[in-house]
């Protein structure tokens, strides 16, 4: 069964090191994957890389011949809420640059994670002036999207951590609407993430129920990727600290229960867990095993 047929995608992190083509691509295909997600520059820094052009071609061609979906992640420092005005404009930088460099490599999407106002009082006056940031920022990147298959702005809401501007998944809903609910606009779950923020992943049904509720808020189509990560901590706990899929506090029965939803047919899973870029690497076979499952296979 090649990539492009299968329902949900499994991959994992890679890092680039020899190049795209040469590095990435053929760690994915090593650890078993069936999709990958790269930095397509230093991810703790503002640098914007220029890429290698033979890379690029034959990192896009490879992926096409495959049916191979690639996606981007925006480097750690992009804070479009943040009240530092340098910081802001580096971060719509940076996400233009990282949207250049997925069209130019085919890449799917850029995930970008969704930022803090960075205030200690959780002013509603320097929440809004975020948000209106946000908007500013990203509304003329999307706008600039004319191509109905050119890469996704994928939103990643964060852990809770801080002064977050989305977290929980009710959250999505003002960061969307300060986007016009603009049709580029993607979400991308962390499911680590959401769990942090409180989302009810270990309960029965809670996984559904968190599903439904991004429909809901975003409508149909808008869930484009799932980050597949288990919780060192309880739900709740506003912490960032992923974990090996079923040894943490969310559980296998959760990832099963993503893979059976309506609402993620079609989109691929990304594991950012421990270990999860080295060989012999359990998550993603057991990832596998739980799609299957799913299925009824």
């Amino acid at each position: 069964m090649s990539a492009a047929s299968l329902r949900n995608p499994i991959g994992t992190h890679v890092t680039v090191g020899k190049g795209l083509a040469a590095g990435a691509l053929v760690d994915m295909h090593e650890l078993g994957c069936e999709t990958l997600q790269v930095f397509v520059g230093n991810p703790r820094g503002w640098a914007a890389s220029a890429g290698n052009p033979v890379q690029d071609r034959r990192f896009r061609e490879e992926c096409e011949a495959g049916g191979i979906r690639s996606f981007i992640h925006a480097p750690y420092l992009v804070n479009l809420g943040s009240p530092t005005p340098a910081t802001y404009e580096k971060s719509v930088a940076t996400v233009a640059h990282n949207l250049k460099r997925a069209a130019e490599i085919g890449a799917e999407g850029v995930v970008v994670h969704t930022g803090s106002f960075v205030d200690p009082s959780g002013s509603k006056e320097k929440y809004a002036a975020a948000m209106r940031q946000v908007r500013e920022g990203l509304l003329p990147l999307l706008d600039a999207i004319e191509d109905e298959a050119a890469p996704w702005l994928l939103l990643e809401p964060t852990a809770g951590q801080g002064r977050s501007l989305c977290a929980g998944v009710e959250d999505l809903a003002p960061y969307l609407e300060a986007l016009d609910m603009h049709p580029k606009a993607g979400i991308c779950l962390d499911t680590c993430h959401v769990f942090a923020a409180g989302a009810p992943l270990d309960e029965e049904g809670g996984t559904a129920a968190t599903v439904d509720q991004i429909v809901e808020i975003g409508g149909e189509g808008r869930l484009r990727l799932i980050h597949a990560n288990d919780s060192m901590d309880v739900r709740g706990a506003f912490k960032d600290r992923h974990q090996n899929i079923g040894a943490g506090h969310i559980g296998e029965a959760s990832f099963r229960d993503l893979f059976a939803h309506p609402a993620t047919d079609g989109v691929p899973f990304i594991l950012e867990t421990p270990g999860s870029r080295e060989a012999g690497n359990p998550d993603v076979d057991l990832l596998k095993k739980l799609r299957e499952q799913a299925r009824g296979d």
